[in-house]
């Protein structure tokens, strides 16, 4: 990029664009640390998200998820870089993480879960499911999220 006093020869849209980035990056990184939270603009992101209590939420911005998912303090949604497990999570719809719960790998959590406190997940987790412990223990209940996912979206 070079930079001249002529607008004959300047590139105003690499610019411009150059410093829309460097701004962005700079309130990205002010407000990471100003509230513990690291969520990348190019994480994947269905409708609804909602975000119950700020700190300590990392989302690695290759994972996806789904709408209606609820995260709280501590959530860890990562990536694995080796192993069987080797790549992203996939967050279905209408999932409630609680509290210090990690989910890393290329893993997917299915529909309508619900994931309690301190779990680990490193394994696929299927609909209609409540995940507990760590490990993770898998407990089949078709309403598991009933009364969790509160003010739900229902938009286009």
């Amino acid at each position: 990029m070079v930079f001249c006093a002529s607008n004959e020869n300047a590139n105003t849209g690499e610019i411009d664009s150059y410093l829309f980035f460097i701004v962005y990056r700079l309130l990205f990184e002010h407000y990471k640390i100003k509230y513990g939270t690291d969520i990348p603009a190019k994480v994947q992101i269905g409708k609804g998200l909602r975000i119950e209590h700020l700190g300590g939420i990392v989302v690695n911005p290759k994972a996806k998820i789904g709408s209606n998912v609820t995260l709280l303090n501590g959530v860890l949604i990562g990536a694995q870089n080796r192993g069987k497990h080797k790549g992203f999570p996939v967050i279905g719809d209408y999932v409630w993480i609680g509290t210090n719960s990690i989910i890393v790998g290329s893993v997917h959590v299915g529909n309508n879960v619900l994931i309690a406190p301190g779990s680990y997940i490193n394994f696929d987790v299927p609909d209609n499911s409540i995940v507990l412990g760590n490990p993770g223990k898998i407990i089949h209940k078709d309403n598991a999220i009933e009364g969790y996912i509160t003010y739900p979206y229902e938009g286009d």
